[in-house]
């Protein structure tokens, strides 16, 4: 008995020593990172680490170093990116390149003018231009279309031509934290060595496939939807180059678009449960079988061409995620590794240009980022102010993707012809929609007035000439296939930021001006 309570309390004091070690250990490192970080401030060091230099971590360092910001930079691979994603630039996305001072990014790479869509439906084909005379946007009206690796080296050059952003090339493994703060992150160098950066502010922006998204918020989980295929025909143009060729195809959508003088980009949507194999041949063969009799007669040679030449083929998961913010302190997340909606809308770009410009504006009163508390209130503001412009674009482009799929149910091919009609038919819904879909009038509240008058236009077509039982049921079912199509991101927006945009006026008065900071 003795001996049990000898070793009992043995167990006890170890257990009181271990204890007492660990936290005066970590209590000592926690010290030091503090001293370290306080030390690098006084020797100039960063007051920002952005993880990824592509075209969000390099608009950002270019708009926090212009205002003063040291800035250090980690990317992983500083190669000229091959991307599919990524190469058409909204009207709307323009406007925030000029009010960030990188509009001259788009010159120089053999960018396209994009006036607006022709969509093509059944053998019929019509034009939806973007409105030349909206008074909400006093900005020129048309698109950019180019390859996105030469606009990303753009951004590159013009940020890390100014003296106070530093560019490291290297593989961020982890974040640094002290009680919840972020402190800067660990990574691996050009030579393989491990070593650590330290700032008061971390943006992550290392994009769809972010390594440190889920170590933030493990509520960040991107939904794939369904995935996009595409290749380059090389050394032709299109009839019609300054457009977006828009096909309502089956099983979904085709695109072609000019991205250079002299290459074409051709995709397509292939959704998940009836995905052929490229590398057996089964996705040439569905190519040429299925996609090419459906693309029109005059876009046909070209979409061939690229087939026919065995053009590297892409495929890019379409992703969708909603927008969480981190509950850490000195850090934010921006881009795809923050927010992601289906890319037929071609706004990624756009939504994160606007993010930039806003966080940019929010950030500059402080001339110190190290209060982890202001900054965490300029990061909340953030979330809220954004919202006009990322709602408005994540709606449409999750619900536009759902309405886009073939179908032989009469109702959801009601909702196709629908939109097909109200988008071609020209005057008021046109322009409304090009608006909303070019970035020219990011409103919440007008998205939802449009996709209420689509529905109701597409039941009347199903109700004429007269409303039989039968087409009554199949109105009935469109209507709930609208209210599934909306209802699921009010509720991921937030239906007071939908219905009730409290920030759209304060948005529009501060970011929709088209004067240059």
């Amino acid at each position: 008995m003795a001996s049990t309570h000898v070793c009992l309390w043995t167990l006890v004091a170890f257990v009181l020593t271990w204890t007492v070690f660990y936290l005066t250990n970590m209590k000592k490192k926690a010290t030091d990172l503090a001293d370290t970080v306080a030390e690098d401030q006084k020797d100039g060091a960063a007051d920002v680490i952005i993880v990824g230099a592509g075209v969000g971590g390099s608009a950002l360092a270019y708009a926090l170093a212009k205002d003063g910001r040291r800035v250090n930079v980690i990317e992983r691979d500083m190669r000229e990116p091959e991307r599919m994603m990524g190469e058409f630039m909204q009207p709307g996305g323009r406007l925030m390149l000029s009010k960030l001072g990188l509009q001259d990014c788009l010159e120089d790479i053999d960018a396209q003018k994009a006036t607006g869509l022709a969509v093509y439906k059944d053998g019929k084909e019509a034009d939806a231009p973007f409105p030349v005379d909206n008074n909400n946007f006093s900005y020129e009206p048309s698109a950019r279309s180019f390859h996105n690796g030469r606009f990303v080296q753009q951004l590159r050059r013009k940020a890390f031509s100014l003296s106070n952003v530093r560019l490291e090339e290297g593989t961020v493994k982890s974040l640094l934290e002290e009680k919840g703060v972020v402190k800067g992150v660990t990574y691996k160098n050009k030579e393989g060595e491990e070593t650590t950066a330290l700032a008061p502010l971390t943006v992550v922006c290392d994009g769809c496939y972010s390594n440190l998204r889920r170590s933030l918020n493990d509520d960040n989980n991107a939904e794939i939807m369904s995935y996009i295929v595409g290749y380059i025909s090389k050394n032709c143009r299109l009839e019609e180059p300054e457009k977006l060729h828009l096909i309502l195809s089956k099983p979904s959508f085709t695109m072609v678009y000019q991205i250079s003088s002299t290459d074409v980009r051709c995709g397509f949507e292939v959704l998940p449960e009836n995905f052929p194999s490229i590398a057996n041949g089964e996705m040439s063969t569905f190519m040429k079988n299925t996609i090419v009799p459906q693309v029109p007669p005059k876009l046909r040679k070209i979409f061939l061409k690229g087939i026919d030449e065995g053009a590297h083929i892409k495929v890019v998961p379409a992703k969708r995620m909603t927008s969480t913010l981190s509950k850490k302190k000195g850090v934010i997340v921006l881009g795809d590794a923050f927010n992601m909606r289906h890319p037929v809308v071609a706004s990624g770009m756009m939504v994160l240009l606007s993010d930039i410009l806003i966080l940019r504006r929010l950030l500059q009163p402080l001339s110190n980022l190290g209060d982890a508390n202001k900054v965490s209130e300029v990061i909340n503001s953030f979330y809220d102010i954004r919202k006009p412009m990322s709602a408005t674009v994540n709606t449409l482009g999750n619900a536009f993707s759902q309405v886009l799929i073939g179908s032989t149910d009469e109702a959801k091919e009601a909702m196709r012809q629908g939109v097909y009609d109200y988008l071609c038919s020209g005057g008021f819904r046109t322009s409304g929609m090009m608006a909303l879909l070019g970035g020219m009038n990011p409103r919440p509240l007008s998205l939802v007035y449009h996709l209420c008058a689509i529905t109701l236009s597409s039941i009347g077509q199903l109700l004429s000439p007269f409303p039989s039982p039968l087409r009554i049921w199949h109105s009935l079912k469109l209507f709930g296939l609208a209210m599934k199509m909306l209802v699921p991101n009010l509720k991921a927006e937030g239906v007071s930021q939908m219905l009730f945009p409290a920030n759209a006026a304060a948005y529009h008065k501060s970011y929709m001006a088209a004067t240059t900071l």
